[in-house]
């Protein structure tokens, strides 16, 4: 009988229909008012203060549609008096026996700063999916932070079903799309040889041989602070990458390829060898905090203390540590060695990751892991003052 304007539109001569949703639910109701501009706008005015009191936790849809079967079957649901803060309180309290010590931290952090204030007050069954598509579309977070962030909603939303305690679950059949700036992982920006030399020279003791390590090796600060010396083999020259130091603990890696036996090739052995006098006899972490003679907790004291102050002396354009990984392996590729060798020493389960990532500097496939690499080192002005105390 009209155009449909704002979920309100003449229904009957006599009536105008409302249309909104509720504890999840799609609610449709008939206002017997006949459908004037002025009784239109009227209750355009109504819904406006029913979204209202439903964002508020204060709706009762009785008072508004006594006559409606929904007043009663809406108003049974045991979650329409339970907020999203108390149901994710609850539902992390459960849990915590399950989850590790990390992903336990990161959901409470998340509860804590993101979801009690953005929808704490909220009733359980009133959080709609529209709501969560307009919280993915105002916060600047890429796409794989979002979708962490809403995992401990996930999960609690899920159980709240299996409860009965809602009707619906905004999350079931949804994804966040959201065009995702680059992860710092992905932006590959490696160092030049002569980068890698001038860094090098600018440093020295600990700190040298830990960035020497560092390129030399692809591995992530997680794993190089949490490398130990009962990890090292410098009579086959290998290192095994067992475990990782991720916001002061230590965990295993998060996967199977992950867990790595690593080829010492020759700077990443010397580094190790100048590295022995300053740590060893301890017998604890390979790589210790020079100023407080204490392991290194994460990877923000190294960036401050250590890796700006290195690049600002050596006068080279600032990148952060990551790209020491990305340098790795980009001159491995360089040199010729085998992409597939390449991958086992970083850590994937599979070259395609290497192929995609890298594959601007795989010039060929080539036999002989190691050997070319190699040479690149002798060759290198940064072979000059390695070990420095």
């Amino acid at each position: 009988m009209g155009r449909r304007t704002n979920g309100v539109r003449p229904a009957t001569a006599s009536s105008i229909g409302i249309d909104f949703y509720y504890q999840g639910v799609r609610c449709r109701e008939r206002i017997k008012l006949a459908p004037t501009k002025a009784n239109q706008k009227f209750v355009e005015n109504l819904k406006a203060q029913i979204l209202s009191e439903i964002a508020r936790g204060t709706f009762d849809y009785a008072k508004y549609f006594p006559d409606s079967p929904r007043a009663k079957s809406l108003a049974k649901l045991p979650g329409a008096a339970v907020t999203v803060g108390d149901a994710l309180d609850l539902w992390l309290r459960g849990k915590a026996s399950e989850l590790s010590y990390t992903t336990y931290r990161d959901y409470e952090l998340a509860i804590k700063n993101v979801w009690k204030p953005a929808m704490g007050t909220t009733r359980l069954p009133d959080l709609t999916r529209a709501r969560l598509k307009e919280w993915v579309s105002g916060t600047s977070c890429g796409l794989k932070r979002i979708s962490n962030l809403l995992l401990p909603m996930r999960g609690m939303y899920d159980q709240a079903l299996d409860d009965g305690l809602i009707a619906v679950n905004p999350f079931v059949g949804w994804t966040p799309k959201k065009v995702e700036p680059p992860k710092e992982e992905d932006d590959v920006d490696p160092f030049t040889q002569a980068e890698v030399a001038a860094i090098l020279g600018a440093c020295e003791g600990q700190v040298r041989n830990l960035f020497q390590f560092a390129f030399w090796t692809g591995l992530r600060t997680s794993e190089l602070i949490a490398l130990r010396w009962e990890d090292v083999d410098l009579v086959n020259g290998t290192v095994t990458i067992r475990r990782a130091k991720v916001r002061k603990r230590v965990k295993a890696p998060k996967t199977r390829a992950g867990r790595r036996l690593v080829t010492l090739l020759k700077p990443a052995a010397d580094a190790l060898a100048a590295q022995r006098q300053y740590t060893q006899l301890a017998g604890a972490e390979v790589f210790m905090n020079p100023r407080t003679g204490e392991s290194w907790l994460h990877d923000g004291p190294i960036r401050k203390t250590a890796w700006q102050p290195a690049l600002k002396r050596a006068g080279v354009r600032y990148r952060y540590p990551y790209q020491t990984r990305h340098t790795f392996a980009s001159t491995l590729l360089s040199a010729g060695e085998n992409p597939v060798w390449v991958a086992s020493m970083m850590g994937h389960k599979d070259w395609a990751m290497i192929i995609k990532v890298y594959g601007r500097w795989i010039p060929s496939i080539a036999p002989d892991a190691g050997n070319k690499v190699a040479a690149l080192w002798t060759s290198s002005s940064c072979l000059q003052g390695s070990g420095k105390a």
